[in-house]
């Protein structure tokens, strides 16, 4: 099971989403309540081991932008977290790395992953960001193909029931490990890493 941890603004944080087995960490480098600049994520990400993979989060912006951030911070894939075209997709492919679609059930490239030309996809809430649970059955309906990430109102009492009802190949969590808005609580991380294990190892 993949876990990603996102919205990391702390050393403290992405050192707790470390240890605790993340498989990635997400930097917001676009307008946000957890946004942090190019040189900020940089500093945050040098220290995370080449097996964890860092993540640059953009949501409507420029392909020139996103290409500068990403140079900048040195993150390891970049997840686009918008309405962006397949174009966008496309002219990023060269720089090697990783690419995340996120988008949420309905959106207008569906939810097959690749359809754009990502890597990896993540289904989000409706209200990407809010931290607000979200009606599941709608999603199990339509359980998406492939590499794929259930994301929106994740918190350690609740991921455990959302793997075994969607099977999803990964989970991503924000908003259900702070104790405010943008502020991570190290133990939560801890919390929701060890829930997402446990589910898995009683699969």
């Amino acid at each position: 099971m993949f876990v990603k941890v996102c919205g990391l603004r702390t050393e403290r944080d992405v050192e707790a989403a470390v240890l605790a087995g993340a498989d990635a960490v997400g930097f917001v480098l676009t307008a946000s309540p957890r946004q942090v600049t190019p040189a900020q994520a940089a500093e945050l990400a040098r220290p995370v081991p080449a097996g964890v993979l860092t993540v640059g989060v953009f949501r409507g912006e420029p392909v020139e932008a996103v290409r500068a951030a990403v140079a900048e911070s040195g993150v390891r894939a970049i997840q686009l977290h918008g309405d962006e075209p397949a174009s966008h997709y496309a002219a990023l492919r060269d720089l090697g790395l990783p690419l995340v679609r996120a988008t949420s059930p309905g959106g207008p490239a569906g939810l097959r992953c690749g359809a754009l030309g990502e890597d990896l996809l993540i289904v989000d809430s409706p209200q990407p960001g809010s931290g607000a649970a979200w009606d599941w059955d709608t999603l199990d309906r339509d359980v998406p193909d492939g590499h794929w990430l259930l994301a929106g109102g994740l918190h350690p009492g609740n991921v455990a029931a959302a793997i075994e009802t969607l099977r999803p190949w990964g989970v991503d969590v924000s908003s259900g490990v702070e104790v405010s808005r943008g502020v991570k609580d190290p133990a939560l991380i801890r919390e929701f890493l060890a829930a997402t294990r446990a589910r898995v190892e009683q699969s």
